[in-house]
C-alpha cells in the first residue's frame, strides 16, 4: 500500500459554521508533517474526514489512494491517535490493547512488541485509569502502531509529556518517517515541530495557508534581515542606505538591514571604515513564522488584543 494522504477540495459545514473550505494538502512517506493552525481552523475536522469519523460535503480524503471506510482491518494500512482518553479505564493497558489487536488479527505477541516500543513495559498490568496523560499519550501511540501501518495520523501527541518524554517523542517520530512512513502529527508546539518535523501545512479558517517545508517558512519569515552592531550607527545608516538597503535603528547601538547580505554589509563598512561589532544573518522561530501566517484566522481574541505578530 502506497503510504500517502491525500486530502483534496475537501469542505465540511456544521450549520451556519465553514469548517472546511477547500482544504487541499498531500502527506508524502519519508517525513514528519506537521498539520498546525489556530483553534477552529479546522484541524480535528480533517482529521475526522480522513478517518471516516465525518463526511464531507465535498471532496475527497484518501488513505494510500483508497478511502478510509474501504479499508479492511484497517490498523494495517493507517494508525492513529485523536484521543488519548478514549480507552476503557478498568482495562490494563495491555488488555485495551489486546482486543484492539484481536479485531485485527494480531495477536499477543506484537501487543507486547508495541508496548516495549513506547516505554510502557513496567505499566502494561496497570489500570489505564490511573495512567497520566503522557502515558496515555503512549499507549495510544502503541494502538497506533499495532498494525505496522506504512501511515501514521497523531493529534497533539506531545500534550501531558514531561521533558524527557517530549525529547522520547521527537526522535521516535523521526524514526519512524525515517522507516519511509508517512507521518501527520497535529500540534500547537511550534518549538517541537520546528526540531521534528520535515514538511508544515498551515492552515487557518479551514483553507491551506503554507503547505511548504520548514527551512523554507523559517527562511521566508526572516525576510533577509541582518543584524548590525556598530559605535558609529549615523554613518553605517548613511553607507548602507547609500547602497540601496533599508536601514532601521532597533537600539543604541544596533541596526537591521534588509536589502543586502551579510558579506556585502562587512565588505562596505570595512570600504567606508565604520567599526562594527556584529553582523549576523536574522533567523526568525517557527513561532515567528507561524503567528506571522496565522495572525489574521486567529478564532478567538481577547477585547483591545492586536493580533500577534
Amino acid at each position: 500500500m502506497q503510504a500517502t494522504i491525500e486530502v483534496a477540495g475537501l469542505r465540511k459545514r456544521f450549520g451556519h459554521t465553514m469548517a472546511l473550505d477547500g482544504m487541499s494538502f498531500t502527506v508524502t512517506p519519508g517525513q514528519v508533517t506537521g498539520f498546525v493552525g489556530p483553534n477552529g481552523a479546522g484541524k480535528s475536522t480533517t482529521m475526522r474526514v480522513i478517518l471516516g469519523l465525518d463526511t464531507a460535503d465535498e471532496g475527497t480524503a484518501l488513505v494510500g489512494g483508497r478511502p478510509y471506510t474501504s479499508l479492511r482491518r484497517p490498523l494495517h494500512h493507517v494508525g492513529a491517535l485523536l484521543d488519548a482518553s478514549a480507552l476503557q479505564p478498568s482495562r490494563t493497558a495491555r488488555n485495551h490493547l489486546l482486543w484492539l489487536a484481536h479485531s485485527q488479527g494480531l495477536g499477543a505477541g506484537r501487543v507486547d512488541e508495541v508496548i516495549e516500543q513506547v516505554g510502557l513495559g513496567s505499566a502494561a498490568q496497570r489500570k489505564a485509569g490511573g495512567f497520566s496523560l503522557g502515558m496515555r499519550q503512549r499507549l495510544g501511540i502503541a494502538a497506533a502502531l499495532l498494525g505496522d501501518p506504512p501511515v501514521l495520523m497523531l493529534d497533539e501527541p506531545s500534550n501531558g509529556l514531561d521533558p524527557e518524554g517530549i525529547i522520547w517523542m521527537r526522535g521516535f517520530l523521526r524514526s519512524l518517517a525515517a522507516e519511509g512512513r508517512a507521518v501527520l502529527v497535529s500540534s500547537h508546539l511550534m518549538s517541537e515541530l520546528e526540531d521534528t518535523a520535515d514538511h508544515l501545512v498551515v492552515v487557518g479558517r479551514g483553507r491551506v495557508v503554507a503547505d511548504t517545508s520548514v527551512a523554507g517558512l523559517i527562511a521566508t519569515a526572516s525576510g533577509g534581515r541582518v543584524t548590525l552592531r556598530t559605535s558609529a550607527p549615523p554613518a553605517a545608516m548613511a553607507a548602507l542606505t547609500h547602497a540601496g538597503a533599508t536601514v532601521t535603528a532597533t537600539g543604541r547601538d544596533t541596526l537591521t538591514v534588509i536589502g543586502l547580505a551579510g558579506e556585502h554589509i562587512v565588505s562596505l563598512l570595512n570600504r567606508y571604515a565604520v567599526p562594527f561589532s556584529e553582523v549576523s544573518a536574522h533567523r526568525a522561530t517557527l513561532e515567528e513564522a507561524y503567528m506571522e501566517l496565522t495572525r489574521d484566522a486567529v478564532e478567538f481574541r481577547a477585547a483591545g488584543q492586536e493580533a500577534a505578530r
